[in-house]
């Protein structure tokens, strides 16, 4: 059966409408590229790559905020994030023994960019989830250029989904996860803004769809993580930047998450307007950023908790079966998808 996206199955969760592709990319100048990595027996997996804009990141930086719920895992640049809050170079989610050669591409990339040509020291922003369940994850993939094509890849528009690029050997909730995105659009006073969200989900729990527990017909798994990346065109500091990331762990309980020991929940926001943008001009001295208030921003947190808990399913209906190696128990493997016929009879069942 060819699969769908949640609301393409009837399930719409929260208020606020998505934007026109429901993805991250709704988000103007914002771009996705993915590699994504089959080969033999033993290889599933890849990198995910994100851009806050089209033009020279290192150049014009954009305001960021970081949050953490459970630290297990490694978010490569995420001190400097947190202290100067903003980001610096484009963004790349891979698998955990693979972070080294994600900033190995993200410093290659910002050094030979045109204009960076004294560039001696730069923040690269790296996620991971482990994907040994499915992925020979000793193995050198992907590699610096594998990585490095996945920049180069970025683009807006669509965002495949499912077992793609950084999410092609992940599993959640002992089902094939990969990666999600959507989107919401609020309105502010007279402005509309729009943000959106990418998830690469590799964790454990109970599923809960639609607010409904789904029976998974495997051990329950409570470890694993998962890595959130948000982005909105509201003009917002980078205090409320973190909070807004925050918010994404709303989402993520919302679907039934363990929250364990063992978990790595991370999220990452940031602004693409250009009102906020740390450009060259405006680092050198006194400036003025004009950016929404405290009081008015309840929308946007309620919109991210709503947007988070639809990618994080979407990448699980999206997902297909896969078979692979178990690189801790050195045996092939196999991860069933969520069956999407029995999502539709539980979802029968309520009406």
């Amino acid at each position: 059966m060819q699969r769908q996206r949640l609301r393409e199955l009837g399930v719409i969760t929260g208020q606020y409408a998505p934007g026109p592709l429901n993805a991250i990319t709704d988000v103007a100048g914002v771009k996705v590229g993915h590699v994504t990595l089959i080969e033999g027996e033993r290889t599933r997996t890849g990198a995910t790559a994100i851009l806050p804009h089209g033009g020279n990141l290192f150049q014009d930086k954009v305001p960021a905020g970081f949050a953490v719920l459970n630290g297990y895992g490694k978010f490569a640049g995420s001190t400097q994030i947190k202290e100067l809050g903003e980001i610096e170079a484009p963004i790349l989610l891979t698998n955990t023994l693979a972070v080294g050669r994600a900033i190995e591409a993200i410093n290659r990339h910002v050094m030979a960019y045109p204009g960076n040509e004294r560039v001696v020291s730069l923040n690269a922003v790296v996620g991971e989830t482990n994907d040994a369940r499915l992925n020979d994850i000793r193995a050198p993939r992907p590699d610096v250029e594998d990585m490095l094509a996945a920049i180069d890849a970025a683009q807006a528009g669509p965002v495949a989904e499912g077992a793609v690029g950084a999410g092609t050997g992940t599993v959640a909730f002992g089902l094939k996860g990969g990666i999600g995105t959507s989107s919401r659009l609020v309105a502010i006073g007279k402005e509309q803004y729009t943000l959106g969200i990418l998830v690469q989900s590799n964790f454990g729990g109970h599923l809960r769809i639609d607010g409904r527990p789904f029976a998974v017909d495997a051990s329950h798994d409570r470890d694993g993580s998962i890595v959130m990346i948000a982005a909105t065109d509201a003009p917002l500091c980078a205090r409320n930047l973190t909070r807004l990331a925050e918010r994404c762990f709303g989402g993520l309980a919302r679907t039934g998450a363990a929250l364990s020991n063992g978990s790595g929940d991370y999220a990452l926001a940031f602004s693409t307007a250009e009102t906020v943008r740390r450009t060259p001009e405006r680092r050198k001295g006194l400036h003025a950023y004009p950016d929404l208030s405290n009081d008015v921003i309840s929308p946007l947190f309620e919109a991210m908790i709503e947007a988070a808990e639809e990618a994080i399913l979407n990448s699980l209906t999206m997902a297909t079966p896969m078979s692979g190696y178990n690189a801790a128990s050195g045996k092939p493997s196999r991860i069933a998808a969520l069956s999407l016929e029995a999502l539709r009879k539980i979802l029968s069942d309520k009406d």
